[in-house]
Order: structure tokens, then C-alpha cells, then sequence
């Protein structure tokens, strides 16, 4: 990935399973053609676990830079890793190491 056209194309061709904080975030990303998201916010964290893990063995968890973004990003790394499901980091990794971006509801914006 270079720039964020590279990020945005990758990430709508990757077929993961993307899980995001919300559905303004998960309505930035539909905004690109990227569709196979699901929210995991008003639901405990064990059923995201559990609804993640019957659907696939790998995904991304594209959550927010703020404190409860990084919360939930902690917790669900944990559940999902113990769960045998492998997390890919690399697309939040660049996208908030190379913008300035901490809630990927900005995307549309930026």
C-alpha cells in the first residue's frame, strides 16, 4: 500500500471480514464500495467473538484510535486470537500511521 486510493482498493478486493466500531464508520467505508463490515457496537464483546469466529478464521478489526476504540480493539484481539482467528493488523497500521485520521468515520471526509 503506498497511498490511500492503494489502502481503500486493497481493502474492498481483501474478501475479510472488516469489523468496525459503528455504522457511521461502517457507512465511510460503504461510501468506497467496501460492504463485508460488520458493527460492533450495542453488542458484547463475547458475541462479536462468537459472530466473527462462525464466519471466518481471519479479519480486520478497523477501530478507532480513542480510548474506546482501543479498548474494544484489545479486547476483540484477545477473544478472536484465543478463538484461533487470525487478526490482520495491516490496514488500520497504515491508515494511522500514514494520515492523520483516529476514527475511520473521517475517511469521507479527508
Amino acid at each position: 500500500m503506498q497511498d490511500l486510493q492503494d489502502w481503500i482498493t486493497e481493502l474492498k478486493t481483501s474478501q475479510q471480514l472488516i469489523v468496525v466500531e459503528g455504522i457511521k464508520d461502517k457507512r465511510a467505508l460503504s461510501y468506497y464500495g467496501i460492504t463485508n463490515t460488520i458493527t460492533a457496537s450495542n453488542k458484547p464483546s463475547y458475541l462479536i467473538t462468537e459472530e466473527i469466529a462462525n464466519k471466518t478464521n481471519e479479519c480486520v478489526l478497523l477501530l478507532d484510535l480513542d480510548k474506546q476504540g482501543k479498548k474494544l480493539f484489545s479486547i476483540l484481539r484477545h477473544n478472536l486470537q484465543k478463538r484461533g482467528v487470525k487478526i490482520n493488523n495491516s490496514y488500520r497500521n497504515f491508515l494511522f500511521n500514514n494520515t492523520n485520521l483516529s476514527h475511520i468515520e473521517g475517511l469521507v471526509r479527508y
